[in-house]
């Protein structure tokens, strides 16, 4: 009898169900996910009206897949923090208006008579990486997300670490300068320099210095500019030779740098995997980051370390959901 795994991501944006093997296969499998299903969260509507969607995304993969219940091994649900992996709560997490302490494993549980586990997703893509990603046969592994936020996963000594209180990798909150761009509630911070937001904050404060002296950047030609930037539009102007541009990537390649020295001091990892932005503006921000961390790390540790983007790319989320279906 075939059998299956069942992924669910749930994101403030979207949300998706996955249907994937029953089993990790040993060698990289480009045909581990079988089918996919997602949605836009729609948060203002209410917990009950995403958890309807879920319930429907779930039961059409299986009706489909003519897939009975007792054939799927496990689900695994990736969701914001915070959250109680334990307990298999959903706390209250920012981007999900109305999820508080969403008791999500038990329902999936009763509904399915299916064994499930909750991770938050920097910990699910961080499984994600070790399990199918660049992270693959590694023991001590570190996984950045880099993307909205700043957060990591842990894979250490061969396990997934969660803390006493499932706080543990929360890196964003790491004071690196006494001042600077604002994340994580913390001006300053790893997240703030080194996140979608942070780099918006940069180029911004930038951008008003050099239009105030006459000088207007690529990515923000006026004033009126300044509400609409993004981290894409920096990245293209910094890639087309814009100095200005190139100038924020600089300043949160080298804050970047000083936070994976911290990482690679206090961990002693044999891997470090960023997502997101790093993966997709590597060449701007590789550069400083690694003056800075060859610079400041213990060689020693540092010489142990490869530092990579994520190899599962666009694709990391369905992969992360599905991997925490097979966590211990």
């Amino acid at each position: 009898m075939k059998k299956y795994s069942i992924g669910v991501d749930i994101g403030g944006t979207k949300c998706a169900v996955l249907l994937g093997k029953g089993s990790i296969p040993a060698q990289a499998d480009d045909g581990f996910i079988l089918e996919k299903k997602s949605f836009f969260t729609q948060p203002e509507k209410g917990l009950q009206y995403t958890l309807d969607r879920l319930y429907a995304a779930v039961d059409a993969l299986l009706l489909e897949r003519k897939v009975d219940a007792d054939q799927v091994t496990g689900i695994g649900i990736s969701c914001g923090g915070p959250l109680d992996h334990e307990q298999g709560i959903v706390l209250n997490p920012p981007n999900l208006y109305g999820w508080n302490s969403v008791p999500i494993v038990e329902l999936l549980q009763e509904r399915y008579g299916i064994p499930a586990r909750l991770q938050n997703d920097a910990n699910a893509c961080a499984l994600a990486e070790w399990r199918f990603g660049a992270a693959r046969g590694c023991r001590n592994v570190i996984f950045l997300t880099f993307g909205t936020g700043m957060g990591a996963g842990l894979i250490l000594d061969g396990r997934l670490y969660n803390g006493v209180s499932n706080m543990a990798g929360e890196v964003g909150h790491i004071r690196l300068e006494p001042n600077g761009p604002v994340g994580y509630g913390k001006a300053g911070s790893f997240e703030g320099f080194c996140s979608g937001g942070g780099l918006i904050q940069l180029a911004r404060s930038i951008a008003v210095e050099k239009l105030q002296q006459g000088q207007p950047p690529l990515f923000c030609p006026d004033f009126a500019a300044l509400n609409s930037l993004n981290a894409k539009n920096v990245a293209e102007a910094a890639e087309k030779g814009d100095p200005i541009a190139a100038e924020v990537y600089r300043v949160c390649g080298e804050k970047l740098g000083k936070g994976l020295a911290v990482l690679v001091d206090l961990l002693n990892p044999e891997i470090i995997v960023i997502g997101s932005i790093f993966a997709r503006s590597r060449e701007l921000l590789w550069p400083h980051a690694r003056a800075v961390l060859r610079r400041e790390a213990l060689m020693r540790s540092l010489e142990a370390c490869r530092v990579v983007p994520s190899a599962l790319g666009e694709h990391l989320g369905d992969y992360a959901a599905l991997s925490v279906a097979f966590a211990q």
